[in-house]
């Protein structure tokens, strides 16, 4: 899921620089950008994964 979101936030990073967007200092293309990167690295580390190893029924 939160690679979905990385995704969508990319995109939005995409549409800001293509179209030369003026936006204030906190949405500019690079800013946005970042967030897609962090929201992907807590992809990558697992968080928000719904799995856990460790509460396994029997």
């Amino acid at each position: 899921m939160l690679a979905i979101g990385a995704a969508v936030l990319f995109f939005i990073a995409f549409l800001i620089n293509a179209a030369e967007m003026s936006t204030n200092d906190v949405f500019t293309s690079t800013n946005v950008m970042l967030l897609g990167l962090l929201v992907l690295a807590l992809h990558v580390a697992g968080v928000g994964s719904g799995w856990s190893g460790r509460s396994r029924r029997r």
